[in-house]
């Protein structure tokens, strides 16, 4: 594994993109699978300390993204999606209603919810304020993390009466 230079250089500006990113949440706004990845050269992959700071990000930016979907006049649905594998393809989701898929809200009913998060990031992730879930298939495990005040959540049947 080659060391990484200017972390600190690229984190401060990582770190700058996320408070200044803005959803664009005007009346004929939509999002079909719209999604962030913050760490698409898999930066991660490279280091436990590397991978904690680039989750802490995403788990960040999807607070901003919440915040800001207040002022949405549509419903929405979104979520992390961290990889265990795979740092790079990490990312913050958003979905509404839109003119390309008439599939809303998903129901992603394959999702195993209150599930134990690997030690590596169950610090990271208040589980008062976030469902926590995964899918595994044979290649590898994705966490799935979610708000739970959402209106449309990503299992609407195991949430029905939570």
């Amino acid at each position: 594994m080659n060391k990484i230079r200017g972390k600190r250089r690229y984190f401060k500006k990582l770190w700058s993109k996320i408070e200044s990113h803005q959803l664009h949440v005007e009346k004929d706004a939509w999002y079909d699978l719209w999604h962030r990845h913050l760490d698409f050269g898999g930066l991660g992959n490279n280091s436990l300390k590397i991978r904690r700071e680039h989750i802490k990000a995403h788990l960040h930016l999807y607070s901003r993204f919440l915040k800001q979907l207040e002022n949405f006049n549509k419903p929405y649905q979104t979520w992390v999606c961290i990889h265990e594998e795979d740092s790079g393809a990490d990312a913050i989701y958003v979905h509404s209603p839109n003119p390309n898929s008439e599939v809303f809200p998903l129901n992603l009913d394959y999702i195993k919810w209150d599930c134990k998060l690997p030690q590596t990031f169950n610090d990271l992730i208040d589980v008062t304020q976030y469902n926590v879930g995964y899918y595994e298939s044979e290649i590898e495990r994705v966490y799935y993390i979610e708000s739970k005040i959402l209106h449309f959540p990503l299992d609407a049947m195991k949430h029905k009466f939570d």
